[in-house]
This record gives C-alpha cells, structure tokens and sequence, in this order.
C-alpha cells in the first residue's frame, strides 16, 4: 500500500507531534510518500494552486492522509483522485466564541470541506466525535485512533527516581482562555496558602510542612500570548515572580521531557480539549497530574491514577494541588494504553480496509 502523507506540520507542536509520532510506525506498515512544500495550510495556494507535480504525485499513491483538515485542491482540476483521510482533531471554533462570528464561519467551512472530500474522518476521542457529529453534516465513518505521548516520552517507562522531584507544579499548554489559566493562578496561590498553614488568621504561625516545601508554577507558554479582561488577574500575572509562578516561553522537546519528570506535579485545568496530551506526558514520567473533570478528560483519564478537580472552581483545585503535592507515597508505572504507535496502526487498518472495500 502507498500513501501520500502531508507532512507541511511537522517539526511543529500539536499537529506536529501528531504526525512526527505517527510516522515511524506509518512507514513500517506502508510505503509513505512525503508531501511537504512549502505552502502554506488553508491559504488560497493550497485550496485553488496547489502544484500539479504533487497532485500528480499524490494521486500515484493508494491514498492520501492529511494530520488535519485541509485538503490541497487545484482549479479547472479534479485534484486528488485517490481516497483521502482526513483528521479533525477537535470543533472548538465552533463549540466556544474564539474566533468572532467570520472566523468561526470560515473554520466550519474548512471543516465541512474535508468531509465532505474524506473517504473516512479520523478523531482523537470519543467526545471529539460527537463534537463532529453534533456541529457538522457528516454522513461519513468516523474512526477514533486517540492521541499518545511524542516520541521523545515513549521512553520514559517505570523506574521512577522520587529523587530528581524538584518543588515545581508544571503546566504544559497554549496560553488561552479555555486552557483555564484564569482558574489555575488563583488555585495555585491558594494552595500556596494551604501548604504554608495560613487557612486563616489564627493560623498565621502554624509551622510549614517539614516534608515539602512551598511549590513554584512553571507555566510552559508565552506570557506574551496571555489576554484577559479580568483586571485582578492581570494584576497578579504582572508580579508573577513574587507569587512564585514563572513563565518559561518555548522549551525545546528534551528540555520539556526533563521539567514533566522533574516536577512535583503537573495541572491541567481546561475547560474544553479535543484529547489532552499533557497529563499522559506527567503520568509516563511518573508525575502526578490534576485535572479538571470535564468529558473528555473523564473518557482518556478515568481508568488512570490522576486528580480529577470541578472545572472552573479555584478552590476546589487549590485543595486537590495541596493534597497531591504534599502526597509522598511512591508512584507507580503506568500501563501504556495510549500510544501514537497504536494510532498509526489504526489509522493504516482502516486505509488499508477502504481500499480494499473500493475494489
């Protein structure tokens, strides 16, 4: 079997550790043929000019398998002929008010065109699906493959060192409304208050817990990217430092890997996510997690040893950040029931399946 994969994301985050991870394992099972010029997704080149010499090339190919949910077309062409695949990791455009009301149009757009030319649609999880399903017309077979961790994580099996624990809460993650950042400072200055014994002000001079010390927040996102209209949390994003929270901006792949296995603990408050890879980094490094019990966090992380937290409520986090960072207990391997090496296998069943069902 032959497969034109677009590769234009790769080397990126996100989507990119999506197909960088998928693909030792797509290669294995089939011969891959790389599609990555240096065109840019969903512009008008690659909806109206995409090269004839790589349609030419793609449609020499069994299929074509795109990370996402842009499609390469060609005017006064038919384009790709083979059967394409396409990915649609989350709606979130269309679920949340991110875009104003152009921008969300313009994605449902986007997203009712790769079904609408998609043989099949894969999706990361279960709720993602019923996303599709419930905001678009999608009569197609949709195929959940689930993420994993990237590669530079597969690794990191059993063997945990409680020694190398650092006194770090880490969050990994775009810095953006729904990511729940508004909830997370709050919560972490409170739990602040709980570890140092200051419920109150009768409890001013109770002692410290002798066994932990107080947590900095390592948030793992450009500062730059935070927006809010909540005056008294941009108050204390601008004295960050003094709260003991620290902006680190982009960290390379290796340098991340060594924050999430040297943290105490990592929190994921999210308010809404198409998977949710973080957490699975911080429990295959033998990090403990927290995380907000909204659906899809309920489907990938219910049978696996983590903190779920009310969504939104900062109290309720400042209490479970206490009790998790103070946990001493040893942490045990987790098993492996997610893996981008299962997704690729998943995804190369069903392309193989198509094509054979079409002859």
């Amino acid at each position: 079997m032959k497969i034109a994969v677009d590769l234009r994301m790769s080397g990126k985050s996100g989507i990119g550790a999506f197909i960088d991870s998928m693909l030792p394992t797509l290669k294995a099972g089939a011969e891959v043929v790389e599609i990555k010029p240096d065109i840019k997704p969903f512009s008008l080149k690659e909806m109206f000019f995409f090269p004839r010499g790589l349609i030419k090339k793609i449609n020499g190919c069994d299929a074509y398998f795109s990370p996402y949910c842009n499609v390469p077309g060609r005017l006064f062409s038919r384009g790709i002929k083979v059967p394409i695949f396409t990915t649609i990791h989350d709606v979130i455009f269309l679920d949340l008010p991110l875009a104003g009301k152009f921008g969300t149009l313009a994605r449902k757009l986007i997203y009712q065109h790769a079904i609408n030319k998609s043989r099949e649609i894969f999706t990361v999880s279960e709720f993602s699906k019923g996303r599709i399903l419930a905001r678009l017309r999608c009569k197609k077979n949709i195929t959940v493959v689930y993420s994993g961790v990237p590669l530079y994580n597969e690794e990191a099996a059993g063997g945990f060192d409680s020694a190398r624990k650092t006194d770090t809460i880490i969050f990994v993650g775009n810095i953006k409304a729904h990511k729940g950042i508004k909830t997370l400072v709050p919560a972490f200055l409170k739990a602040r208050e709980i570890l140092a014994g200051q419920k109150g002000p009768q409890a001013q001079k109770a002692p410290r817990p002798s066994e932990v010390s107080l947590p900095r927040l390592l948030i793992v996102g450009s500062k730059e990217n935070f927006r809010t209209s909540d005056t008294e949390l941009d108050a204390l994003m601008r004295e960050a430092e003094k709260k003991g929270i620290e902006f680190t901006g982009f960290v390379p792949d290796e340098k991340l890997k060594t924050l999430i296995e040297e943290a105490r603990l990592l929190v994921q408050p999210s308010l809404y996510e198409g998977f949710g890879v973080p957490p699975l980094q911080a429990l295959y490094s033998g990090t403990r997690a927290v995380i907000s019990d909204i659906p899809v966090f309920k489907e990938i992380y219910g049978r696996l040893p983590v903190t779920f937290f009310k969504a939104g409520d900062a109290d309720d986090l400042a209490r479970k950040i206490a009790a998790a960072y103070s946990d001493q207990s040893p942490f045990q391997p987790v098993e492996r029931v997610y893996s981008y090496r299962f997704s690729a296998q998943a995804v190369l069943k069903r392309i193989e399946e198509s094509i054979k069902m079409e002859k």
